[in-house]
């Protein structure tokens, strides 16, 4: 567990490090989002991991792991959207938002935690097609509660959706990294 930990740094340190630079690039735009916005970003990504996954030609010269930590960020956005609110212009600081991503980030790395114990890094056996199929399915529970206005009976809420799909997309990154050493 503790090579998890690490890896799952690693992956996040990376994705961390392109949101503060987008940041520095385009500041808080992405405030402005609202929630469906993001989950069709993040779906859209999916989308094309799957794409990829299953295409033998690929006409962009960009991989899974671009698109997985894409997957990661638009998620980490949407667990502040979901804190924050939505808003009509930009309005965050770089070093907020960074502190933001990072709350966030802990919060999600804590719950993987949580399930690593109890499923015994049941992940480490999975394929990254699988994941990406739990990404899209995930995405597809969003949806629609999402379109029930965020009312559930039963299911977790979106926030946990979204945890998982961050889980879900750095397990894939740690599989394609150990693939390429």
């Amino acid at each position: 567990m503790q090579d998890t930990s690490k890896q799952y740094d690693a992956v996040i340190h990376t994705c961390k490090s392109l949101f503060e630079k987008k940041m520095s690039d385009y500041g808080s735009a992405w405030r402005i989002l609202r929630l469906p916005s993001l989950t069709d970003q993040i779906f859209i990504k999916a989308q094309r991991i799957r794409g990829l996954q299953e295409n033998d030609v690929q006409k962009v010269d960009e991989g899974q792991e671009s698109e997985f930590i894409g997957i990661i960020n638009y998620c980490i956005m949407a667990l502040i959207q979901l804190e924050k609110g939505v808003v009509e212009q930009p309005d965050m600081s770089t070093e907020t938002a960074v502190a933001l991503y990072t709350e966030k980030a802990a919060i999600t790395k804590q719950l993987m935690e949580d399930k690593n114990h109890d499923y015994g890094e049941a992940w480490r056996d999975m394929r990254v097609s699988s994941l990406t199929d739990l990404i899209l399915q995930k995405l597809l529970r969003v949806k629609q509660i999402e379109d029930n206005q965020g009312k559930t009976i039963v299911s977790e809420g979106i926030d946990a959706n979204y945890q998982d799909m961050i889980n879900y997309a750095v397990f894939a990154m740690i599989h394609l990294k150990s693939e390429n050493v």
